[in-house]
């Protein structure tokens, strides 16, 4: 067992999937530091790993079980650690991971993260697997302890759980019906962030925009963005992710009018053919989707706009295919993000006829990639020459060693690498730098920032260098991330079901 200075025992969270499941990490580390656990130190063996999975990405049960083999060896010669299994997959699963992988110690659900820490305990006296999945929600996730991962942005859950019934997506049986929060709770936690130095803030829920359907108030997402607007020191408010069957005017006017809400927009398309959304169960057509992208840049012409997209559906022709890449010629994305369909077992499309060849959809897919990038590298290009006010990252930038450029997120949520000047700013420091160059996914700015702002959210970061660092653990698997909330090496989303 690793020792640290007090004896605590140590521990490692591993994410996979989406926004939601990296918040949810975020309470599962403070639910075990609060427990009296302690982050393992990078490159040494944890006493307690977690795993938080996901059911929706490809092979992602063929992932789980092969890193579970990697921790068996571990496991067989030191039998005090302890591996838990959690998310998504858990809950589809249940009890098929300890038959699966018997040396596994504690297996829960989405529904009650909270109980971690107990099951732990549990397992450890009663010297047996410990397996507790709940079908309902027991506390929203947000009254938990939480350990966040950026000093200077954060995840603020407003809802939990999906109304829809999309043929592609097994979230909802997995996450249970949507439950939304109260607006003074939500805000509450926005203002308890804001005391702590976070400058940026990213509003979550499988379905944001539908938030205020348990309440009765179907314009309470707008009002909620305009609430935002009231708080002092918050700079910056983005969501994810919105459905466009609930997409409303309201919101529109709430994030043209409301100055710290981002003129940024993911708003997932899966399909541009009408009779495959139909098929998907998405309520609205390809024609809705484009009066929303019209009307949204009629009041924010620089809105930058990025969506998801599945290709090879079953049942897609030719057709419906060039009715998605005319839909995404005419949208102009910022950025897609790009799926091949393929089975998730426990959903209605699984059993569909007329599965698209492996081949036939790779051939789609590398067409609908190529379009885009060279939309996104056109619109990028416009950027050049253009000043911006960038929001300094911790870890965005993987060449940043060797370029010696920092990197951040403009207010529109372009990645930009940027050149040091005569001062060299903190992550959650803003800097106002001039483009310079334009590529398909970022832009570089390399005369240097023209100005730096030092921040209470840099402040904050550099009062962390003095404590342990985490696990480190980034997404392992998913879709976009918004802003910098937590480090990840790969951009990711709400499962993609909005």
């Amino acid at each position: 067992m690793t020792v640290t200075q007090e004896g605590a025992r140590t521990y490692e969270v591993r994410t996979y999937g989406c926004q939601m499941n990296v918040h949810d990490s975020e309470r599962l580390s403070g639910l075990l530091e609060d427990a009296g656990y302690v982050p393992a130190p990078d490159g040494e063996a944890a006493d307690v790993v977690v795993f938080n999975t996901c059911a929706v990405r490809e092979n992602a049960d063929n992932r789980l079980y092969g890193n579970l083999g990697h921790l068996r060896p571990a496991k067989m010669s030191n039998p005090r650690m302890q591996i838990a299994v959690g998310g998504c997959l858990a809950q589809k699963d249940q009890g098929e991971i300890v038959r699966k992988a018997p040396w596994v110690d504690v297996v829960f659900g989405t529904h009650n993260i909270g109980s971690l820490p107990v099951l732990l305990e549990r397992a450890r006296i009663a010297g047996e697997a410990q397996v507790e999945l709940k079908e309902s929600l027991e506390v929203f996730p947000s009254t938990l302890p939480t350990k966040r991962e950026s000093a200077y942005a954060a995840w603020v859950a407003i809802s939990v759980g999906c109304n829809n019934t999309c043929t592609f997506c097994i979230v909802p049986s997995l996450r249970g019906k949507e439950k939304d929060r109260r607006p003074g709770d939500v805000l509450s936690e926005v203002q308890t962030l804001v005391g702590q130095g976070v400058l940026e803030v990213t509003l979550l829920g499988q379905n944001v925009n539908t938030y205020g359907v348990e309440f009765g108030d179907r314009l309470a997402f707008g009002k909620l963005l305009r609430s935002c607007g009231d708080i002092d020191g918050l700079e910056r408010v983005r969501f994810t992710s919105p459905h466009p069957a609930a997409f409303t005017d309201d919101v529109i006017a709430a994030m043209a009018e409301t100055p710290n809400v981002m003129h940024q927009l993911h708003m997932p398309l899966q399909s541009g053919s009408d009779r495959v959304l139909r098929a998907m169960r998405r309520s609205y057509r390809a024609e809705r989707y484009l009066g929303i992208i019209e009307r949204v840049r009629a009041a924010m012409p620089d809105a930058a706009i990025s969506t998801d997209i599945i290709v090879g559906f079953p049942g897609e022709t030719e057709d419906d295919f060039q009715a998605t890449l005319d839909v995404v010629r005419q949208s102009r994305f910022a950025n897609a993000f790009t799926f091949q369909y393929s089975i998730r077992p426990g959903t209605p499309a699984a059993t569909m006829p007329d599965q698209i060849p492996k081949e036939v959809v790779q051939e789609r897919y590398e067409r609908l990639v190529a379009l885009q990038e060279e939309i996104s590298w056109e619109e990028n290009k416009k950027q050049v020459g253009r000043t911006l006010e960038v929001l300094v990252a911790e870890g965005e930038g993987r060449k940043d060693d060797t370029t010696r450029r920092l990197s951040g997120r403009a207010s529109d949520n372009r990645l930009v690498h940027f050149a040091v000047g005569a001062e060299t700013p903190r992550p959650g420091d803003m800097v106002t730098v001039e483009v310079t160059y334009a590529a398909p996914h970022h832009l570089v700015a390399d005369g240097g920032a023209l100005s730096v702002r030092r921040t209470r959210a840099g402040d904050a970061w550099e009062s962390r260098q003095g404590t342990p660092s985490g696990s480190g653990a980034g997404v392992l698997l998913g879709m976009p991330t918004i802003g910098r909330p937590a480090p990840s090496a790969t951009p990711t989303s709400t499962c993609s079901t909005s």
